[in-house]
C-alpha cells in the first residue's frame, strides 16, 4: 500500500468523523431536500457496493493476483464490516424508535 491511499484514507476517516459530529454535510453537493427513502437507498446501496468490493478484493487476492495486496484486501474488508455494523445499528435505532412510539398512548 502506498503513502497517497494511506493519505486518502485518512481523509475518508475523516470526513467521516466530521459527518458524524456534525460538522459537515453529508453530501457535498446536496441540491434540495431528500425524502427518507431515498436516502436510506443510497446508504444500503453504498454499503452493498462497499462489500462487493471487498468481496472482490479477497477472491482476486486468493486466486493470487499480484496486482492485489493482502493490506489493501484487509482494509476494504474492514470498511465492508464497519458499514455493516453501522447499518444493524441503525435498524436497531429505527425499530426502537417505532416500538417507543407504538407504546404510546393516546
Amino acid at each position: 500500500m502506498n503513502v497517497s491511499a494511506i493519505d486518502a484514507l485518512l481523509a475518508q476517516m475523516r470526513a467521516a468523523v466530521a459527518v458524524a459530529e456534525g460538522k459537515a454535510p453529508m453530501t457535498p453537493a446536496a441540491s434540495g431536500p431528500q425524502d427518507f427513502s431515498s436516502a436510506l437507498k443510497s446508504a444500503l446501496d453504498q454499503v452493498a457496493q462497499t462489500q462487493n468490493q471487498a468481496t472482490s478484493l479477497e477472491n482476486r487476492f486468493a486466486a493470487g493476483d499480484p496486482q492485489v495486496s493482502l493490506s489493501d484486501t484487509m482494509i476494504s474488508m474492514q470498511k465492508a464490516t464497519i458499514a455493516l455494523q453501522a447499518t444493524v445499528q441503525a435498524r436497531d435505532r429505527v425499530v426502537s424508535a417505532y416500538n417507543d412510539i407504538m407504546n404510546m398512548q393516546i
